[in-house]
């Protein structure tokens, strides 16, 4: 197993952050962040005292990191030594380079190259298929080949044939390019005669321990009534939609969004949402009454000989 992937597994089953594991590890956010990513080497084998801290707080046995490193290395070494290992799919590795942007060709092709079908080339591999398959749907309906065309359609990753290659792949897909920091990839489809369609895939690092889509902010803004105690449904819906790249929000920002949502003048010509009730301040409706219980007071003797006069 990956040492990397051990690590991120076993987050995942305790529901802890990469910040806690760099703070118990003595080492910087940024450094997990980069050895999950697969940006950092993983440590040392010989740097047991890092490994062990990793350990007690993934409250893994001891050595067990370190075990793992160590298998990963010597399988590395044994795959350097025997050389590049087979394509398990030549012809669609023959076509994804071919296809791919030319300055990525010989960078894209090292990598490869690694492993008969190493995780790089199975996600190009997967979106290309995916790609291909969306637009051979759109042939199906507009009266294509059923019995090929279908084949096509239900093929997985893993069972590409050369005749998938050279019937769907290859007239389909014009070329693709991909960013190898971000792994944001863009797919350029063939569509007769229309002009060629962009596809773009891309993936968004998010931390662990919390719900896919869910940040920390909208969670306690939701648990505070005070904030969240009259947003509908439909209003929840879109404040939970919201996606952000580098800053976290904070349960006052989504307050805020919610009286930006309900503010008319953000959207004119459309109906304004409907003002939550108010409650009415004591005193308000209230006639006025006496100090005393007993009535209206009666006006004095001095009073009334005024009003005779």
């Amino acid at each position: 197993m990956d040492v990397r992937l051990a690590i991120k597994q076993r987050l995942e089953e305790l529901g802890l952050e990469q910040r806690g594991l760099a703070a118990a590890a003595r080492v910087t956010e940024s450094y997990i962040s980069q050895l999950l990513t697969r940006r950092k080497a993983p440590p040392s084998v010989s740097r047991t005292a890092l490994y062990e801290r990793m350990n007690s707080f993934l409250r893994l046995p001891r050595g067990t990191l370190s075990s793992i490193a160590e298998a990963q290395r010597r399988e590395d070494l044994k795959n350097s030594l025997a050389g590049a290992p087979a394509a398990l799919f030549p012809e669609v590795r023959e076509l994804l380079l071919r296809k791919c942007h030319p300055e990525k060709q010989a960078q894209l092709r090292s990598s490869f190259e690694k492993q008969s079908f190493g995780e790089l080339e199975r996600f190009v591999t997967r979106a290309l298929l995916h790609a291909a398959q969306h637009a051979a749907r759109t042939r199906l309906k507009n009266g294509g080949s059923p019995a090929a065309l279908l084949g096509f359609l239900h093929t997985g990753v893993f069972n590409i044939s050369p005749e998938h290659c050279s019937s769907f792949l290859a007239p389909l897909i014009a070329s693709w390019d991909i960013d190898l920091n971000s792994f944001a990839l863009e797919i350029t489809l063939h569509r007769r005669p229309a002009s060629p369609q962009l596809l773009q895939f891309q993936f968004v690092e998010m931390e662990s321990g919390l719900p896919r889509n869910e940040e920390q902010g909208f969670r306690e803004f939701i648990r505070d009534t005070s904030m969240s105690g009259d947003a509908s449904p439909a209003e929840i819906a879109f404040l939970k939609s919201l996606k952000f790249k580098q800053h976290r929000p904070s349960p006052l920002y989504y307050y805020r969004e919610l009286q930006s949502l309900r503010d008319p003048l953000h959207f004119p010509g459309s109906a304004p949402a409907p003002s939550p009730p108010r409650r009415r301040k004591s005193g308000a409706g209230k006639q006025f009454q006496p100090l005393s219980g007993k009535g209206p007071a009666r006006p004095s003797p001095r009073a009334r000989q005024a009003a005779g006069q």
